[in-house]
């Protein structure tokens, strides 16, 4: 139906930056809201960011002011910019959409598969 594949971990210095980018194909009627979230070793899940598809963001506190999320609706992609990245931002990412497919049933949530983000002090 819906597939997100997320690109753009991998292991980074302490005031580096990364760009994760996950782009969703599939059924899709339209996409509703797009996020990344998170899960360190040992820790539940969390919202890192999320932007409604009218571009209406909102933020982790422990992110805001580092990290910015934007998506480009012609290609069905949500990307998280991460800028002065530190030691505890170190987690999978995962992607998270929630799509109205052509069939106009209920929105449906999806999940990418995960992208490791590594931040060595």
């Amino acid at each position: 139906q819906v597939q997100l594949v997320e690109s753009g971990g991998g292991l980074i210095q302490a005031g580096g930056s990364l760009r994760l980018s996950c782009a969703a194909s599939g059924s899709i009627f339209l996409i509703n809201t797009m996020g990344w979230y998170r899960q360190a070793a040992g820790k539940q899940r969390e919202l890192v960011a999320g932007i409604t598809s009218g571009g209406r963001t909102n933020y982790a506190d422990s992110v805001k002011g580092r990290f910015t999320i934007s998506r480009d609706n012609a290609k069905n992609t949500v990307y998280l910019q991460m800028n002065s990245l530190k030691p505890e931002d170190t987690a999978v990412y995962y992607c998270n959409s929630i799509v109205t497919l052509v069939d106009l049933t209920a929105p449906r949530t999806y999940w990418g598969q995960g992208t490791q983000v590594t931040v060595s002090s």
